[in-house]
């Protein structure tokens, strides 16, 4: 059975040039930056404006506070499984919200997108991993064991909502959350 990862697509979106003004220092910001990513200024503007508008526009409007990861690995140190699931039952409605503002509609594939938006504007590594008919979620968050279990209960809660009839297997590290759940082969979260 091939294992392949679940490509994001390339947009091939029409594009138009347009000029900002921009305090010298910023520009000066940025060429630093972008040499030290080895991309061009115009790649590094793109991403920063992409992060932008898929998920710090609407962070604030939905009740997001940046918190230190030290912070939340105390915190996590402190839950057991009664309070992940207390969080748990809070988040969802919330999610619901967030996902129906920022996406315009709530399905599985909405969420999704809009969690992986999320972890890479908060700094985790996750991927997506299609092996036959079985997804392989796949995040690393670098927070501890309980955040892993955390992470596990809620994928749990996320996909019994949309698909309650199916069962996701997981495996966790202190730091990674492997979640696998058969969708089909042809499921993407990128298809409208």
């Amino acid at each position: 059975m091939t294992v392949k990862r679940q490509p994001h697509p390339i947009k091939h979106e029409q594009t138009r040039s347009i000029s900002y003004r921009l305090p010298e220092h910023i520009i000066e910001e940025l060429e630093t930056e972008a040499q030290q990513k080895e991309i061009s200024q115009n790649v590094l503007v793109k991403q920063i404006l992409e992060k932008y508008v898929g998920w710090e526009r609407f962070a604030k409007n939905i009740g997001m506070t940046p918190v230190p990861k030290e912070i939340l690995m105390v915190l996590g140190e402190k839950m057991d499984g009664e309070v992940m699931n207390e969080i748990i039952q809070k988040m969802t409605p919330m999610i619901k919200d967030w996902v129906m503002f920022m996406k315009g509609s709530y399905d599985l594939k909405r969420v999704i997108e809009s969690m992986e938006e999320y972890m890479r504007a908060s700094g985790m590594t996750s991927d997506h991993r299609i092996e036959g008919d079985v997804h392989h979620f796949i995040i690393q968050h670098n927070l501890g064991i309980r955040w892993s279990l955390f992470t596990e209960l809620f994928l749990k809660q996320i996909f019994h909502e949309f698909l309650p009839n199916l069962t996701m297997k997981s495996r966790t590290t202190p730091n990674t959350v492997i979640s696998s759940i058969a969708l089909g082969s042809d499921f993407s979260e990128h298809d409208k």
